[in-house]
């Protein structure tokens, strides 16, 4: 066995190891993992290995030889976590926590342990940085993720934040919302790509817990499948980018749950033209995209609490919730 771990607490259930990362050989395992969630937690996602090795080329503020931790039972993995951190526009300092336990070893103290195990990670991992910046703990599970949010519960964590995700069905008529005066929507051509990355980056900056995407993060965007500009409704003010939607379909998602959706994610305004009605203008022109193209309904997410009352934007365009994102803290210490 290689570089065998203890974590303090754990069950003892037969056939029980631990272990560190090792590499490209652990991705058909942890998407295999992944999937088995899902479906016990009611969650849609449709992770491959490219898109886990798309995540680790690009991995920030995280050492996964250090920062994660692996469970096996007589050789098969039924268990791993990861731990990163970034910095917010507001000045905290977040460590997450992020971890998939199959639904067959569940409620046996195995996740408890491993959850604490990630934690005092995060204590030595934030012993090393700078003081003077709240910092803490953060996950983000579903509602239907229930034995996650008992978890967090059970260890201390509150809710501090809701996301709502939301879908539009496009068999419904579209109000007309015309595009402010003087402004124009064209396709993205190569040489806008950065000029929108930082004009994003910058409209976001009002907005709750939120950080700049990282050039890095970006770079890895561009590689996913989901990155595509030619769907993309840009609005500019000659050479300045006003609001933009970074509209995608996820072929993979729609194959796998037998729908045709297009996503209406990314809505950011820059300051100066807010107020004016361009991002419904601009989601009524993706929305029409969409239909065009054959699909049934869009989706996208918000911040339940955006004082730039984004939801009830999306309610008034035809939007409805049907699902929801519990943000849980708790304060490093």
């Amino acid at each position: 066995m290689r570089n065998p771990i203890t974590v303090p607490g754990a069950p003892k259930i037969p056939g029980l190891t631990f272990r560190r990362f090792r590499g490209e050989a652990d991705y058909p395992h942890m998407a295999a993992l992944i999937a088995a969630c899902k479906v016990a937690d009611n969650v849609e996602r449709s992770t491959t290995v490219e898109d886990i090795a798309r995540t680790y080329r690009y991995l920030e503020n995280c050492d996964p030889a250090t920062d994660m931790l692996f469970a096996e039972i007589d050789g098969q993995l039924i268990a791993y976590g990861r731990i990163f951190w970034h910095d917010l526009a507001e000045g905290i300092r977040l460590y997450h926590i992020i971890g998939f336990l199959h639904p067959d070893w569940r409620h046996k103290g195995l996740a408890t342990a491993m959850w604490k195990f990630a934690e005092r990670r995060g204590r030595e991992i934030a012993a090393e940085h700078p003081p003077g910046r709240p910092k803490y703990f953060q996950c983000e599970p579903f509602d239907s993720e229930k034995d996650m949010v008992a978890l967090l519960e059970k260890q201390g964590y509150e809710p501090v934040r809701y996301e709502i995700y939301m879908t539009r069905d496009l068999s419904k008529p579209f109000p007309e919302t015309p595009l402010p005066e003087g402004l124009e929507v064209r396709p993205v051509v190569a040489a806008d790509l950065w000029p929108i990355y930082h004009a994003t980056n910058e409209a976001f900056r009002d907005h709750w817990g939120i950080r700049d995407m990282s050039e890095e993060e970006y770079r890895e965007w561009m590689e996913a499948p989901t990155f595509q500009p030619a769907l993309w409704k840009v609005a500019w003010d000659g050479d300045q980018m006003a609001s933009v939607v970074h509209n995608f379909v996820d072929e993979k998602e729609n194959e796998e749950y037998g729908r045709k959706r297009g996503y209406t994610e990314g809505i950011a305004t820059r300051r100066p033209w807010r107020k004016r009605g361009l991002a419904r203008a601009l989601l009524i022109q993706s929305m029409r995209m969409f239909k065009e193209m054959g699909m049934t309904e869009t989706a996208l997410s918000t911040d339940a609490q955006n004082l730039s009352g984004s939801l009830r934007l999306y309610e008034g365009v035809g939007y409805k919730k049907v699902k929801q994102q519990t943000i849980y803290r708790k304060r490093l210490e």
